[in-house]
């Protein structure tokens, strides 16, 4: 059985059988990441400026890239999650070094928490492909691109309340304590998961009551 001083995670007593660690360091993960993330940002960011299509904000560009990086996010790392978690912490490659270096920040994810497990299920196996056809969706000004757009940000939201809330009530037991990790990967990132999508909820929101204050406005018959 692997002992306390075989392995980085928090609490230092976690016994994880057969722990291999990460091969990659951990600046090489999240940059890799976070190349990765970015490049679908940019690509959503672009295509919303494509010749031929017709003139969009930059805050719709930005949330063209949004819903293309999270697509790739939930389906490719979560997905990954998903199906590997029980043996992340044995698993070796690219991922599974990922999923270790993130553990630093909840280990969670090397014990196949049941909150985390259903959690990060649910975000890859529904909010990654709605992701991508809410992306579609807003790329091709689909009808129902604010409908996917409130579902899939009211979804993100409510998975990350509930995220930080059961570790809250675990007293922040699963974190290293060092800034980086604490601060910077568990609460920063997540973070994000919460601000964007109450700022495309309002702006959901705000698209759906004009849509439904121009079908209530009363009509005049043309004689």
């Amino acid at each position: 059985m692997t002992t306390a001083a075989e392995h980085p995670y928090w609490p230092r007593s976690l016994p994880l059988p057969g722990y291999v660690a990460a091969a990659l360091p951990g600046w090489q993960c999240a940059g890799l990441v976070g190349v990765a993330a970015a490049g679908l940002l940019a690509v959503g960011w672009l295509l919303g400026g494509a010749r031929g299509v017709a003139s969009r904000s930059h805050a719709h560009r930005l949330a063209l890239g949004w819903f293309l990086m999270c697509a790739g996010i939930h389906g490719v790392l979560e997905g990954f999650f998903s199906l590997r978690h029980r043996d992340l912490p044995r698993a070796t490659g690219l991922l599974a070094d990922v999923w270790k270096e993130y553990a630093k920040a909840d280990s969670r994810y090397m014990t196949s928490d049941d909150f985390t497990v259903a959690m990060e299920t649910v975000t890859a196996w529904a909010w990654g492909p709605l992701s991508f056809l809410t992306f579609l969706a807003l790329l091709r000004r689909h009808p129902a691109r604010y409908i996917l757009q409130l579902l899939v940000s009211l979804g993100q939201l409510y998975g990350d309340v509930l995220y930080f809330a059961t570790e809250a009530l675990a007293g922040w037991s699963h974190s290293d304590p060092r800034p980086l990790y604490f601060w910077g990967y568990f609460v920063g990132l997540n973070g994000v998961w919460v601000l964007v999508p109450c700022a495309l909820l309002a702006d959901s929101c705000r698209h759906l009551a004009a849509a439904q204050r121009a079908l209530d406005r009363p009509r005049h018959k043309s004689h």
